[in-house]
């Protein structure tokens, strides 16, 4: 009986795995398969050869695993070490899925436009290949992390063992670093995208940052108040203006038929006399980044240096006395609209007739015509004091979002075929993703004509117009990217380059001063969204010390009106 008992107690220590060991394992899966698409990418590179590959992959990848197992050393209790090795895999799969997949990095900025979208968003992005990157990096080592019996030690012990891991994990990744520094240095330097592909390490800092700049961006006291000196100048003749700014979402300049693209992918405007800008840069490669810049009176440069948030271009038209509205249909305006009238396209518009049957889903997503309908309802909702001096509204499109590109455009408006109806976008017919694409721009094409027959009814009794400019642009396989979102200074032209098209009726240049000709024979001009807020005071002849001529891309095209003239 006696040795009997010393068997049982004895047997269970010496299967038992200690909990530093199951941290150390799963730090070397987390840097070896969980990292595939860092070490795919890295073998691709010219500069990394020969000899030198193995041994790169080897000391980067022990670098890797040693700072893992340092940073979740403190946390390795045997009460703790399972739960948590369990959501490192998760996160280390999830990660690895959309990098490798769609060529994203998970730098700060994209964090905070994950932390910022909404359920529809999330939705196009869940599917099989994500369950299959989970089952194979996350749930197949975490059933064999459960049967693992575990060892128990000493307070004192086990304290003893965390610390001992947490330097043996940071003392063997700096030798790593010390003996391979001339080639990590120079692949960091020459490649800085790289360094957000490391998983889980990035997506932890990233998140971390994205946090901060989360709690910063949204201070207890009010923004600070920007052109509070605004007022509207005399027009002539006295008709007030109905601008309706379109912003759009992931539309690439190089696809509109209207900037030289070969497909007919602007029939409508195209028909129409509009004039497009076909050099214009964005602020951002994401709608987090780009909106709420975009509508800075700042620039891009001195927004992204700003210690407090300040009032945009929407808080300076209301100064104005002018009414604004912003209409949305994607994912919301980023704080932008929190002090101007505001509504989603899904919401019923007080007095109008119901939404026709397919314009909207059940789940609460609609097609961008849905941001017609009522309108003119929504307009009669507006203060009357302000309608009388002008109005503008802001349309927010679901646009081009990926990666379900065929959900944008209705059955009907299909004019590219096949197209890609998959949401993995690297297992799709290169041509069938352009065409599903392509799809969704035709489908802002039509959106576009329609407000331009709708204002087109508006006169005489308002000054009508449309400025149309998208948030950010997409990449579509080009050297295996995908989505938007890479960091600004190492994205791609396709991410950056997006398409700027104005509408001026006769009457409505005329009341301006605009010279039409003089604005096509500029439409080649570099810009950025840097010039759209002080644009659209131009436009509107706001008068404010805050408002920059030299960043008015009509300015040069504008002479002060004759008064009396009709």
């Amino acid at each position: 009986m006696k040795s009997r008992m010393l068997f049982s107690v004895n047997a269970t220590p010496r299967s038992a795995w200690s909990p530093q060991a199951l941290v150390v394992l799963c730090a070397l899966w987390c840097a070896g398969p969980g990292n595939w698409p860092l070490w795919r990418h890295l073998m691709t590179l010219p500069e990394v050869t020969g000899s030198r590959l193995p041994v790169l992959l080897l000391s980067m990848g022990l670098g890797i695993a040693g700072v893992t197992a340092a940073l979740l050393a403190p946390l390795a209790w045997p009460r703790l070490v399972k739960p948590l090795l369990s959501f490192v895999l998760l996160c280390t799969a999830a990660s690895a899925h959309f990098i490798g997949s769609y060529g994203v990095v998970l730098d700060p900025t994209m964090m905070v436009n994950a932390l910022q979208t909404d359920g529809r968003e999330v939705r196009d992005l869940l599917g099989l290949p994500l369950l299959g990157s989970l089952a194979s990096l996350a749930l197949l080592p975490m059933a064999w992390l459960w049967l693992r019996p575990l060892h128990r030690p000493g307070a004192w012990r086990g304290l003893a063992s965390n610390v001992g891991l947490m330097l043996g994990g940071l003392a063997l990744a700096a030798g790593l670093i010390y003996a391979t520094f001339a080639d990590l240095s120079s692949l960091m330097r020459n490649h800085t995208a790289m360094r957000y592909m490391i998983s889980p390490i990035n997506g932890w800092y990233s998140l971390a940052r994205a946090t901060t700049r989360s709690n910063q961006a949204q201070p207890s006291t009010p923004p600070a108040p920007v052109g509070r000196d605004a007022t509207l100048a005399a027009r002539h003749p006295d008709v007030p203006p109905l601008l309706v700014l379109v912003v759009g979402e992931t539309a690439r300049a190089d696809h509109f038929a209207l900037n030289g693209y070969g497909r007919p992918t602007n029939p409508g405007l195209s028909k129409l006399p509009v004039v497009s800008f076909s050099d214009v840069t964005s602020c951002g490669t994401s709608t987090a980044a780009s909106l709420p810049c975009m509508f800075s009176l700042l620039g891009r440069d001195r927004f992204e240096a700003q210690k407090q948030p300040q009032e945009n271009l929407l808080d300076v038209l209301q100064h104005a006395g002018l009414a604004v509205l912003w209409l949305d249909n994607q994912s919301g305006c980023k704080g932008l609209c929190d002090r101007v009238h505001h509504a989603m396209a899904s919401d019923p518009a007080p007095g109008a007739p119901p939404m026709p049957p397919g314009l909207c889903q059940p789940n609460g997503e609609c097609f961008d015509m849905a941001l017609l309908h009522g309108l003119d309802q929504r307009l009669a909702q507006l203060p009357a004091e302000q309608r009388a001096r002008g109005v503008v509204l802001v349309l927010h499109q679901m646009g081009s979002h990926g990666p379900a590109y065929h959900l944008r455009s209705p059955a009907n408006l299909k004019p590219f075929q096949p197209e890609c109806t998959s949401t993995a976008l690297q297992h799709c017919d290169a041509q069938a993703l352009v065409n599903a694409y392509d799809n969704s721009i035709a489908y802002t094409d039509e959106l576009l004509t329609s407000l331009v027959g709708w204002l087109q009814h508006k006169a005489p009794a308002w000054s009508p117009g449309l400025l149309y400019v998208s948030d950010h642009g997409e990449s579509l396989g080009e050297n295996n990217l995908y989505l938007h979102g890479m960091p600004y200074s190492v994205a791609p032209k396709a991410q950056k380059h997006v398409p700027l098209i104005t509408w001026w009726p006769t009457a409505t240049a005329r009341a301006t001063g605009m010279n039409l000709e003089c604005l096509r024979a500029r439409r080649q001009q570099p810009l950025s969204h840097d010039h759209l807020a002080h644009s659209v005071l131009g436009w509107l002849q706001v008068r404010t010390a805050a408002y920059q001529p030299e960043q008015d891309l009509f300015a040069p095209c504008r002479k002060p009106p004759e008064p009396g003239s009709p």
